[in-house]
């Protein structure tokens, strides 16, 4: 599958810290019915065997409504459940390895906080960026926020979808506007929400209006 820019429009990052009364299946359908672009899983308590058979689980949810689903780090799993991407940070495997690992069919998506890191991951063969944190975030307490002219540096020197996160939400979508960003990754602003599928359909809205 190749990476599109449309598919980072409204990405939507699993956080079980928000859980509640629901399961994470059903947060899922939720967002995706509220119209996230793309799915990525981050699971970093559960074993292989409960974070593969959950990803089975919410890879085929995905299919069902037609947007890609990601696997965060864990690149045995993301090849078992046939992912269609994978996202790794600064600190995981380099991402020319996770090339070798999982062939040609699947995206990476690679964590970058600078210009360097960002055209070497795309020399490694990167499809997709996650730039961040753009503000401060609870959901990752030592990110350091990036200035906006970071991300706009960033957007401009590569010719491959760009995703911002970190700390964004309603109140401050906006304020990415003009940085050539092709979306948002968001975590607790959709997770959290009392109602994750009204959320999203706001939260698509103001992204839509973010890139034009």
């Amino acid at each position: 599958m190749k990476c599109d820019k449309n598919m980072m429009l409204l990405y939507a990052v699993t956080d079980r810290a928000w859980l509640g009364d629901m399961t994470l299946y059903q947060q899922v359908e939720l967002a995706l019915k509220g119209g996230v672009t793309c799915v990525q899983l981050r699971e970093k308590e559960l074993s292989d065997e409960d974070f593969l058979a959950e990803a089975i689980e919410i890879s085929s949810l995905c299919k069902k409504y037609g947007v890609p689903f990601f696997i965060n780090d864990n690149v045995d799993v993301a090849v078992k459940c046939k992912a269609d991407g994978i996202h790794v940070g600064q600190e995981d495997m380099a991402a020319a390895k996770v090339r070798e690992r999982v062939g040609d069919d699947m995206m990476i998506g690679v964590s970058v906080h600078t210009v360097d890191e960002a055209l070497e991951a795309v020399a490694a063969g990167a499809d997709c960026l996650g730039v961040g944190a753009m503000f401060s975030t609870s959901t990752k307490a030592d990110a350091s926020v990036l200035p906006m002219d970071t991300l706009r540096d960033i957007c401009d020197a590569v010719d491959i979808p760009v995703v911002a996160i970190g700390g964004i939400g309603k109140g401050n979508i906006h304020k990415l506007k003009g940085t050539n960003v092709d979306g948002v990754a968001l975590v607790s602003a959709i997770f959290s929400a009392e109602d994750i599928e009204s959320e999203c359909r706001e939260l698509r809205k103001l992204s839509e209006e973010m890139v034009r």
